[in-house]
């Protein structure tokens, strides 16, 4: 059962979106930080890479763990107060990712790490599926876009500081310090618990019907943006001939194009309907697949990666709009559900290619996904 809510006024609304515009910048700045340090822990513990992928393995398990009984915290104490306890953690953990003596210590604050990362993750949406519903017309897009931006901001940040002449340690106290300006600032403009609805029964349950069926989508989406994410330079590098140093250029050409469409992607959304953004989104992205893989030329490869950027950009925000929206399911069930499923996808994703990878090959692992990815078009268009 559902408890009544209060009506925030549009004033506030307007606040409470741009506030959490801002924790989805939060999200994506702190996580993304954490790659540009991963050769310093490494260095530093004097880690082979075995027990660096261990340890790394830590952060998305604490984050898989947490995900789940978010939304029960959430239903109690409200998103804001998640989404505030989550940015002050991940603010105070990311320096001492830098110092921990020990990779036990470190393991174990790389999970407390992901228990934040995936806290503020289900919280942030949450709000932001609130926020949406009241104003009743699409703005999820732009919340991603503000994640992706805070993604590419992560990943070069530190080292521009580090550039600069500070020291690694301080160049992260530096992001630290942004992130705990931004959610000092901005977390009382978010929608108090009350604003927000609650549900009375069971808020723990596993997945099922049209919840599942959007889990498991997002699981699909989130494998094929893990697998750009691990396997695209190695693809650039040992199967269309770049060199190491620009085998980058294909997770960057995908990361640009998805932020970009996705700052534009409300406008998008209100035009053309969700339906179609998944239909024709899914096809795009499928075809981006197929033409990196299938076209032995470099410049198709990196034509591909941005084409499945440019495609799967407004998916998961449609998707978790539609979480949302579920009847009789609060999104307090159903967004933690669909959240966890497409993060395992990412977490799943690198080593499922990797298996496929050296049984066949990597385009032909790559090119499967381009069949998943149609499927998901097709898919959500007829749950309509």
């Amino acid at each position: 059962m559902d408890i009544s809510q209060t009506s925030p006024s549009p004033a506030n609304l307007i606040r409470a979106r741009n506030a959490t515009r801002f924790f989805f910048l939060v999200c994506g700045l702190g996580v993304a930080s954490w790659a540009p340090l991963v050769p310093f822990a490494k260095i530093r513990l004097n880690l082979n890479d075995a027990e660096l992928g261990i340890l790394l393995l830590a952060l998305g398990a604490g984050a898989i763990f947490t995900m789940p009984f978010t939304g029960i915290l959430i239903n109690r104490y409200g998103s804001r107060m998640i989404i505030l306890i989550s940015s002050l953690l991940i603010a105070v953990v990311l320096p001492s990712l830098l110092i921990a003596s020990t990779a036990f210590s470190l393991g174990l604050l790389l999970f407390v790490f992901g228990c934040s990362a995936g806290a503020i993750d289900v919280a942030m949406n949450s709000q932001a599926v609130v926020i949406q519903n009241k104003i009743d017309k699409p703005i999820m897009s732009s919340f991603h876009g503000l994640f992706s931006v805070g993604g590419l901001m992560g990943s070069a940040t530190p080292g521009l500081l580090m550039n600069e002449g500070l020291k690694p340690l301080y160049a992260i106290i530096a992001v630290s310090g942004l992130l705990l300006l931004i959610t000092i600032t901005q977390y009382r403009r978010l929608l108090p618990a009350a604003d927000e609805p609650r549900h009375t029964g069971a808020v723990l349950a596993l997945p099922r019907g049209p919840v599942l069926a959007l889990g498991l989508m997002c699981f699909i989406v989130f494998l094929a943006e893990g697998a750009l994410l691990d396997w695209s330079a190695v693809f650039l590098q040992f199967n269309r001939g770049f060199s190491p140093s620009f085998s980058g250029l294909g997770y960057a050409a995908f990361s640009i194009a998805m932020a970009v469409m996705r700052l534009t992607g409300d406008k998008i959304v209100a035009k053309v309907g969700t339906s179609k953004i998944v239909l024709y989104g899914g096809l795009v992205a499928s075809a981006g697949f197929l033409l990196a893989v299938l076209v032995p030329m470099p410049f198709a490869a990196l034509a591909g990666f941005v084409l499945v950027g440019i495609g799967a950009a407004n998916i998961v925000p449609v998707f978790f709009s539609a979480a949302g929206r579920v009847p009789g399911i609060p999104p307090a069930i159903a967004l933690p559900a669909i959240t966890t499923m497409g993060y395992a996808g990412q977490l799943a994703g690198p080593a499922l290619i990797g298996f496929v990878a050296e049984a066949v090959s990597l385009p032909f692992s790559l090119g499967l996904l381009s069949l998943f990815l149609f499927i998901v078009a097709v898919s959500f268009r007829s749950s309509k």
